[in-house]
């Protein structure tokens, strides 16, 4: 199936208590970095099965999780993310979507583009992931859940 122009951010957390948030954070099997779920679309998939896919291909996550889809979007250069002009020479940035799923424990399966993922707080979180876009992602997703506990 070939590759859709987009790309989706996915965060997994978990509510440990009332204002208690865990975030999942991936390292990257070769470059090393901290990140979200990241992936692309395939042709033919709405953005949110391209976030459920991703999601169960790099950690095992089940469909019928609870999905919530983030304001966040940005843009990102297609050399970055497929390494060539993919799309054609007039398509330079891509959309990356952003997505939180809650999780109903902590064990996670992991694939091969990952060789640890770790639970977090959402301070740490912040120190160690190397995309802006991620950073911007989680913020929004902290901001989201923590103003839903006050409700």
């Amino acid at each position: 199936m070939a590759r859709a122009p987009y790309q989706v951010l996915i965060i997994p957390y978990i509510r440990k208590e009332a204002h208690k948030i865990m975030f999942a954070l991936f390292r990257r099997s070769q470059e090393g970095y901290w990140q979200a779920i990241a992936g692309g679309g395939e042709e033919g998939e709405s953005i949110i099965q391209t976030a459920k896919r991703e999601a169960f291909e790099e950690a095992g996550i089940q469909q019928d999780q609870n999905y919530v889809q983030l304001d966040s979007c940005s843009g990102l250069s297609v050399v970055s993310v497929v390494g060539e002009f993919m799309w054609g020479c007039d398509t330079y940035i891509i959309p990356e979507h952003c997505f939180g799923v809650e999780v109903d424990n902590q064990d996670l399966l992991i694939s091969s583009e990952h060789k640890e993922y770790k639970w977090v707080c959402y301070e740490e979180a912040i120190e160690m992931l190397k995309w802006d876009s991620n950073k911007t992602a989680i913020w929004e997703l902290n901001q989201r859940l923590l103003r839903e506990n006050l409700k």
